[in-house]
């Protein structure tokens, strides 16, 4: 087996008859390789009854005796030896795995979910050192991104407390036409339960956080996408004021005349934070939907940052985030138009943001760039 290079069951009937001539078997490679074309499969497959009965028959009993133990020796030998490959084979597959960890930080899975503030991810392979791979932790980032954050929804609650003056008189512009609004009754209760699915999201979003090891990356992250969208929002809204979806709700224009009241109002919304469980209730504000922007990015961050085994969680996110835009529908605050665009914006900037994050090629193409800092 020594000059046999490859696996003794891809040998071929040539490598069967050397290694018979190396074991001493040569009085019967005519009969085994000419004759009956014994390759390394069948080889591996013969047992003592084979080289005593028809059509083999041999007549020896000392030679069939060390055939069949050569043959057995050679099975152990081609066991142990697959039983290696495959734990190589498997060493690989996951140091190839931990490989693509290191390169793609944004889809963080379980191998991310020990220790603090920065990476170590080692080698599996017992011959080879350790590798670790470190990110910053740049605290000083995640305080400018909460920053703008903040900045970004009293922005947004200022703008909702101008376009509320601005909301067009519900009996001189009734509501518009909507297939979805149309088809579905209007449910009292169901916009406080789209709420109640974005607080379990959220709470779902804070334990990851305080689990993650990453979680000043994560953060953000959360923090800018969030921060641009509601920046995007607030421009939407105060370019375009649309009618009320529905006449069950009071809106009355021209409540905050002074600057005053509308800093109020704004403080008010933002503490808050918009919800109608908190006693804010607002109007003008409908395109688009702040709501499904909240319940989307929670459901998107969930999915990003937890093990990919975690199918459960995973599922139970995607439905939630699903009813609670139903939800928002069939509560007729906001036109579908209102709940398209936000779900279409904000998987949209989720997406691109971890497609650029992900690509090595761009992270690498710029060499002022610190390839250590993880924005």
């Amino acid at each position: 087996m020594s000059i046999l290079y490859n696996s003794p069951s891809d040998w071929t009937i040539e490598q069967v008859e050397k290694w018979m001539d190396e074991n001493g078997f040569h009085n019967y490679t005519n009969i085994l390789c000419h004759q009956h074309k014994i390759d390394g499969e069948v080889l591996l497959s013969l047992t003592e009854d084979d080289l005593r009965k028809p059509p083999i028959e041999l007549k020896i009993l000392g030679d069939i005796k060390k055939i069949s133990t050569a043959i057995k020796k050679l099975q152990k030998e081609t066991k142990q030896t697959d039983t290696k490959n495959t734990e190589r084979d498997s060493r690989a597959r996951k140091r190839s795995e931990l490989r693509h960890e290191i390169e793609r930080l944004d889809s963080t899975e379980s191998v991310d979910f020990f220790s603090e503030n920065e990476t170590h991810i080692y080698n599996q392979s017992p011959r080879k050192h350790r590798v670790k791979h470190k990110f910053k932790v740049e605290r000083k980032k995640t305080l400018i991104g909460f920053v703008y954050f903040l900045l970004a929804l009293l922005l947004t609650s200022f703008v909702m407390t101008v376009v509320h003056d601005k909301v067009p008189d519900m009996k001189k512009y009734p509501p518009l036409p909507d297939i979805m609004l149309d088809s579905l009754p209007h449910i009292p209760w169901a916009f406080k339960v789209c709420e109640a699915v974005g607080i379990i999201l959220g709470t779902i979003l804070t334990t990851v956080l305080v689990i993650h090891k990453h979680r000043l990356i994560i953060l953000r992250r959360l923090f800018s996408l969030t921060g641009t969208i509601f920046l995007l929002r607030s421009a939407t809204m105060f370019m375009t004021s649309l009618s009320v979806p529905g006449l069950h709700l009071q809106c009355a224009g021209k409540m905050y005349d002074d600057i005053w009241s509308k800093l109020m109002r704004t403080f008010e919304i933002f503490i808050g934070m918009g919800m109608s469980l908190t006693g804010v209730n607002t109007c003008g504000d409908y395109m688009f939907s702040g709501h499904t922007v909240i319940v989307t990015t929670l459901n998107f961050f969930i999915t990003e940052y937890t093990p990919r085994n975690c199918n459960l969680l995973h599922t139970a996110s995607w439905v939630m985030n699903i009813f609670g835009i139903f939800f928002i529908l069939a509560a007729h605050e906001h036109y579908s138009i209102d709940v398209f665009v936000a779900f279409y914006i904000t998987s949209r900037l989720f997406l691109y943001y971890h497609t650029l994050a992900n690509n090595r090629a761009l992270r690498q193409g710029d060499k002022r760039t610190d390839r250590k800092s993880v924005v």
